[in-house]
């Protein structure tokens, strides 16, 4: 039990940023996150050790995610769309932070716009580190989808913080 207590709490936040920001969605990101622990606990045993444990926890959490996104999609039901108000994305822009600040704030903005499949490929590729070949792997997809899916988003991104850029500047030239 103890040792379950330190996997636990050793890669609680990691997971939990992953799967928050795979799904946008705080509740489902708990969901998530137990599920994934429940698997890691009833799996330790089968660790080889082929990757450090935090890659393979982490494996576990974007199967789990994965998993759920393919059974909501096989339901026609809309998913990751509730935010919540401690999302990122929901907090109001705060014009006396630093440039850098308001990128990220934007950049959480934009991702949370993005459709349920773009956003997951933006974290496993950018974020994650994933090749395109193990996010095809991932999502039964092929590497040219997952390449495809990359560059819309990311310009998509450009996009949405290009125009947050401007309503920042707007904001300011108002307030003067």
């Amino acid at each position: 039990m103890r040792a379950h207590e330190v996997i636990f709490n050793t890669f609680r936040t990691p997971v939990y940023s992953l799967l928050a920001r795979m799904t946008g969605s705080t509740a489902t990101a708990d969901d998530l996150m137990q599920d994934t622990f429940i698997e890691v606990i009833r799996s330790i045993d089968r660790f080889r050790g082929d990757a450090s444990l935090a890659t393979w926890i982490r494996k576990i959490a974007v199967s789990k995610c994965l998993m759920h996104m393919r059974s909501a999609w096989h339901n026609r039901a809309t998913l990751f769309r509730d935010l919540g108000e401690n999302h990122p994305a929901t907090q109001p822009r705060i014009s006396s932070e630093v440039p850098t600040m308001q990128v990220h704030m934007d950049l959480e903005r934009a991702l949370a716009r993005l459709s349920d499949v773009s956003r997951v490929v933006v974290i496993l590729h950018d974020i994650e580190g994933y090749t395109h070949r193990e996010i095809a792997t991932l999502m039964g997809k092929s590497v040219s989808f997952s390449k495809s899916q990359l560059a819309r988003a990311h310009q998509r991104l450009r996009e949405a913080i290009e125009a947050g850029a401007y309503e920042s500047t707007e904001e300011t030239e108002a307030g003067a």
